[in-house]
């Protein structure tokens, strides 16, 4: 069964020494004080994340992996300075558009974007798009605390949009002052994992989408497609309880919450992340994750799913060994394993 990772990352080392420079808070930092894994034999951490070539490719066999649309991980530059962002931003994509080059039939990519310069970033993913074929983009959440539903950030979703491409809307981890809030107080490692992958940045993503909706951005840009992963992140649960709280009577939107979600958005499966079980071992509570799955089905329909591994933070091995195991149709596991991707894709 042919298998397309949609959530699969890399890093440009140039990227985060560029927000030690400025002094930014890094949520590689606030990650690796989360205490998941050990850098690798070059001292990057996660281990594998700035192989584009060899390494990468031979843990995509190990684990049945057959493509991967590759994305920037946090930090991304999304948060620098905008003359900085705009060099790096291509810097990075044209790392990717070399790794595509050397393996056309194993790698795509989508782009990343200098957030901060909306021209610019538009103009980037025109770039990326029409002279490298890539097939959308992936930008990190936030942007300093300013979230896209900011009128400010939309000649990106218009550059989208324009293109047919998607949007994959990435965790970071939450505002500076929300962190203090919500999630400090603990130990270290635990105020770390709660701000972060344990609650902090899926809730952050979750409001983040039902920012975009209130906010319009599906009423002005109708055909945008944003994909969300770890299971649809918070909307799998969220999902309800908004589409009667907001009704159309109250936002002033042609659609509802529950039509948007359906209409707007793709989610991503995963099971087995930040190192959590033994390589290639069933991550022991992938029961949780089916139900969350199964939560996710029912917002958004087995058409809107797509696989993920989120490597090299998740086990790809564990990954798709969640994807055989999946209690469900053979006909639905193909539309996961990559006939949803490569219609959304145009793959």
């Amino acid at each position: 069964m042919k298998v397309i990772g949609i959530e699969e990352h890399y890093k440009l080392p140039a990227i985060a020494e560029e927000h030690q420079n400025e002094g930014l808070d890094s949520a590689t930092e606030l990650l690796k004080k989360a205490g998941y894994g050990s850098p690798g034999a070059d001292g990057e951490w996660p281990p594998g994340i700035n192989d584009l070539g060899e390494g990468r490719l031979a843990a995509m066999d190990a684990a049945g992996i057959d493509i991967q649309i590759l994305s920037h991980a946090v930090p991304g530059p999304e948060t620098l300075d905008p003359a900085a962002g705009v060099e790096l931003a291509r810097r990075a994509n044209d790392a990717v558009v070399a790794a595509i080059a050397q393996h056309p039939d194993r790698f795509r990519g989508f782009a990343t974007l200098p957030m901060r310069d909306p021209a610019a970033a538009a103009g980037e993913l025109e770039r990326t798009v029409r002279d490298h074929g890539f097939v959308g983009a992936l930008i990190n959440g936030h942007v300093n605390g300013r979230y896209l539903d900011d009128t400010f950030f939309w000649p990106v979703f218009e550059a989208a949009e324009t293109l047919g491409v998607p949007i994959f809307l990435h965790p970071t981890v939450p505002p500076r002052p929300v962190i203090d809030a919500y999630y400090a107080g603990f130990d270290p490692k635990i105020s770390a994992r709660l701000a972060a992958a344990g609650v902090g940045w899926h809730i952050d993503t979750g409001v983040h989408c039902l920012r975009l909706i209130l906010g319009g951005v599906f009423d002005r840009f109708p055909q945008l497609q944003i994909i969300v992963g770890h299971h649809f992140e918070a909307l799998s649960w969220m999902g309800w309880r908004t589409d009667y709280s907001f009704p159309i009577a109250e936002t002033g939107l042609k659609r509802t919450v529950k039509e948007y979600l359906r209409e707007n958005f793709y989610g991503g499966i995963l099971a087995g992340d930040f190192f959590t079980q033994e390589p290639g071992a069933m991550d022991p509570s992938w029961s949780l994750s089916f139900n969350a799955y199964l939560a996710m089905v029912n917002v958004i329909g087995i058409d809107r799913v797509v696989f993920t591994a989120d490597y090299p933070y998740g086990n790809m091995k564990a990954c798709r060994q969640f994807l055989d195991r999946m209690p469900i149709g053979e006909d639905d596991r193909e539309k996961i394993a990559h006939r949803n991707a490569e219609r959304l894709l145009r793959l």
